[in-house]
């Protein structure tokens, strides 16, 4: 469903990605691992459209990503990848419903659709009790699941992680943990995560291990 294809990344004389080749199949969870500085994260950010690589292509389900013009992939970007960070990036002045919809608003998703949908995820979640809260009234465990609902609200092919347990508690990790593999036993959903937790990558369906910006 991924693809890329002699993937490099410089910024300015370091040269970070030195020739990913890389295929992700649909319904997948593969966890990308590798000391820091490895270029993991710079690699999720080129699978994410964040970044564009300096050499080489990103395809997904047979589309260049590099033929989009600007608008068409932030529209791309919005439909078809959710993200979920270390740091969840909870808007705190609005509620965790609304934080979910956000990305369905900007797909021009009606407002009851998306609603509808939110509560729905949010349920799936456990957490309809504390949908009215606002961030700082969430526990970490709950600020990260209310990031996974967010990212998954418009039906994404693929949601990319970075560290998303990695500011957690030992419970609240574990509990996320297995979240994101019933989600995709539950759902077919395909997951790319970056982990220093050799305990969720052994999980995975495959491991990308990133050694001085090859896969080894």
């Amino acid at each position: 469903m991924i693809k890329a294809v002699e993937i490099k990344k410089s910024f300015g004389n370091l040269q970070v990605l030195k020739g990913i080749n890389l295929e992700i199949p649909d319904g997948k969870l593969y966890s990308i691992v590798g000391v820091s500085g490895a270029g993991k994260t710079t690699l999720l950010q080129i699978l994410g459209t964040l970044s564009n690589p300096s050499s080489g292509e990103i395809y997904y389900n047979e589309k260049k990503i590099s033929s989009f013009n600007d608008n068409e992939l932030s529209v791309f970007r919005n439909k078809e990848i959710g993200f979920v960070f270390q740091f969840h990036h909870l808007l705190p002045e609005f509620t965790a419903l609304e934080n979910v919809c956000i990305p369905a608003f900007i797909a021009k998703t009606s407002k009851s659709k998306a609603e509808k949908k939110a509560k729905d995820l949010i349920g799936y979640l456990g957490l309809l009790k504390r949908m009215e809260h606002k961030p700082s009234q969430l526990s970490g465990g709950e600020k990260q699941r209310i990031a996974v609902a967010r990212a998954l609200i418009n039906s994404p092919s693929v949601v990319l992680a970075d560290e998303p347990s990695g500011n957690l508690d030992s419970a609240s990790r574990d509990e996320l943990h297995d979240l994101l593999f019933k989600l995709r036993d539950d759902f077919g959903q395909t997951f790319v995560i970056v982990t220093h937790d050799d305990n969720f990558a052994k999980r995975s369906d495959n491991i990308i291990n990133i050694k001085d910006g090859v896969i080894v």
